[in-house]
Protein backbone atom coordinates (compact mmCIF):
# COMPACT_ATOMS: atom_id res chain seq x y z
CA UNK A 1 0.00 0.00 0.00
CA UNK A 2 2.55 2.57 0.99
CA UNK A 3 4.45 1.85 -2.69
CA UNK A 4 1.08 2.64 -4.49
CA UNK A 5 0.51 5.82 -2.35
CA UNK A 6 4.47 6.78 -3.62
CA UNK A 7 3.24 6.19 -7.04
CA UNK A 8 0.83 8.23 -6.92
CA UNK A 9 2.58 11.44 -4.96
CA UNK A 10 5.02 10.45 -8.11
CA UNK A 11 2.89 10.67 -11.00
CA UNK A 12 0.72 13.43 -9.30
CA UNK A 13 4.46 15.61 -8.70
CA UNK A 14 5.26 14.87 -12.14
CA UNK A 15 1.64 15.82 -13.61
CA UNK A 16 2.11 19.54 -12.00
CA UNK A 17 6.01 20.14 -13.08
CA UNK A 18 4.45 19.58 -16.68
CA UNK A 19 1.58 21.46 -16.49
CA UNK A 20 3.44 24.63 -14.84
CA UNK A 21 6.05 24.21 -17.54
CA UNK A 22 3.10 24.07 -20.05
CA UNK A 23 1.49 27.34 -18.12
CA UNK A 24 4.96 28.93 -18.27
CA UNK A 25 5.20 28.48 -21.71
CA UNK A 26 2.37 30.20 -22.85
CA UNK A 27 2.57 33.08 -20.40
CA UNK A 28 6.00 33.76 -22.11
CA UNK A 29 5.52 37.00 -23.96
CA UNK A 30 5.82 38.42 -27.42
CA UNK A 31 6.10 42.25 -28.45
CA UNK A 32 5.85 43.40 -31.44
CA UNK A 33 8.92 45.23 -33.55
CA UNK A 34 7.79 47.77 -35.55
CA UNK A 35 9.64 49.07 -38.59
CA UNK A 36 8.52 52.06 -41.42
CA UNK A 37 6.40 54.27 -41.26
CA UNK A 38 2.35 55.12 -40.84
CA UNK A 39 0.89 58.35 -42.99
CA UNK A 40 -1.72 59.15 -40.73
CA UNK A 41 -3.35 60.92 -43.78
CA UNK A 42 -3.75 58.19 -46.23
CA UNK A 43 -3.76 54.51 -44.12
CA UNK A 44 -6.34 52.45 -44.26
CA UNK A 45 -8.28 51.10 -42.00
CA UNK A 46 -6.78 47.86 -41.50
CA UNK A 47 -3.06 49.71 -41.45
CA UNK A 48 -4.21 51.93 -38.44
CA UNK A 49 -5.62 48.41 -37.12
CA UNK A 50 -1.90 47.45 -36.83
CA UNK A 51 -0.28 50.20 -34.41
CA UNK A 52 -0.37 48.75 -30.80
CA UNK A 53 -3.11 49.98 -28.96
CA UNK A 54 -5.18 50.83 -31.80
CA UNK A 55 -7.94 48.95 -32.77
CA UNK A 56 -11.08 49.27 -34.78
CA UNK A 57 -12.87 51.97 -33.46
CA UNK A 58 -9.48 54.06 -32.70
CA UNK A 59 -9.08 53.72 -35.96
CA UNK A 60 -12.50 54.84 -37.39
CA UNK A 61 -12.25 57.91 -35.16
CA UNK A 62 -8.53 58.56 -36.91
CA UNK A 63 -10.58 58.22 -40.07
CA UNK A 64 -13.49 60.53 -39.17
CA UNK A 65 -11.53 63.08 -37.84
CA UNK A 66 -8.81 63.21 -41.41
CA UNK A 67 -12.05 63.40 -43.36
CA UNK A 68 -13.08 66.65 -41.59
CA UNK A 69 -9.60 68.32 -41.28
CA UNK A 70 -6.21 65.99 -42.83
CA UNK A 71 -3.53 65.59 -40.05
CA UNK A 72 -0.81 68.89 -40.19
CA UNK A 73 1.50 67.08 -38.04
CA UNK A 74 1.47 63.84 -35.93
CA UNK A 75 0.67 65.74 -33.14
CA UNK A 76 -2.58 66.22 -34.38
CA UNK A 77 -3.60 62.65 -33.65
CA UNK A 78 -3.85 64.06 -29.77
CA UNK A 79 -6.94 65.97 -31.16
CA UNK A 80 -8.95 62.34 -31.66
CA UNK A 81 -10.18 60.69 -28.42
CA UNK A 82 -8.64 57.84 -26.85
CA UNK A 83 -5.15 59.33 -28.36
CA UNK A 84 -3.34 61.07 -25.35
CA UNK A 85 0.13 61.95 -24.91
CA UNK A 86 1.36 58.66 -23.29
CA UNK A 87 -0.53 56.95 -26.69
CA UNK A 88 1.56 59.59 -28.70
CA UNK A 89 5.13 59.11 -27.18
CA UNK A 90 4.37 55.29 -27.91
CA UNK A 91 3.87 55.54 -31.76
CA UNK A 92 5.27 58.92 -33.05
CA UNK A 93 8.64 57.46 -33.95
CA UNK A 94 6.29 55.43 -36.60
CA UNK A 95 3.86 58.67 -37.62
CA UNK A 96 3.83 60.54 -40.43
CA UNK A 97 1.71 62.74 -42.41
CA UNK A 98 3.04 62.64 -45.51
CA UNK A 99 4.68 59.85 -47.85
CA UNK A 100 3.96 56.08 -48.33
CA UNK A 101 2.49 53.79 -45.47
CA UNK A 102 5.33 51.46 -45.05
CA UNK A 103 5.19 50.13 -41.62
CA UNK A 104 5.90 46.43 -40.54
CA UNK A 105 4.83 44.86 -37.38
CA UNK A 106 6.41 41.90 -36.65
CA UNK A 107 6.04 39.39 -33.30
CA UNK A 108 9.13 38.88 -31.43
CA UNK A 109 9.55 36.14 -28.45
CA UNK A 110 11.11 36.97 -25.62
CA UNK A 111 14.25 35.11 -26.85
CA UNK A 112 14.45 37.15 -29.62
CA UNK A 113 12.80 34.33 -31.75
CA UNK A 114 10.96 36.19 -35.12
CA UNK A 115 7.20 34.85 -34.72
CA UNK A 116 5.03 34.88 -38.06
CA UNK A 117 4.73 38.24 -39.13
CA UNK A 118 1.43 40.10 -37.97
CA UNK A 119 1.28 43.08 -40.38
CA UNK A 120 2.47 44.94 -43.23
CA UNK A 121 1.11 45.34 -46.81
CA UNK A 122 0.13 41.41 -48.10
CA UNK A 123 1.49 39.64 -44.61
CA UNK A 124 -1.14 37.66 -43.60
CA UNK A 125 -2.01 36.99 -47.33
CA UNK A 126 1.70 35.53 -48.25
CA UNK A 127 1.38 33.31 -44.72
CA UNK A 128 -2.12 32.33 -46.81
CA UNK A 129 -4.60 33.01 -44.23
CA UNK A 130 -7.37 35.64 -43.78
CA UNK A 131 -6.68 39.00 -41.11
CA UNK A 132 -8.80 37.39 -37.69
CA UNK A 133 -12.39 38.30 -37.20
CA UNK A 134 -12.73 41.07 -34.55
CA UNK A 135 -16.02 41.67 -32.34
Amino acid sequence: MKTATKVVAVVAVAFLAMSGEALAAKKSKTKLQMSGQLNLNSATKAQLDQLPGVGEKAATRIMEHRAKTPFAKTEDLMKVKGFGKKKFEKLKGHLTVSGPTTLSVTRVANGGAELPATGGPGAQEAQGRAPPARR
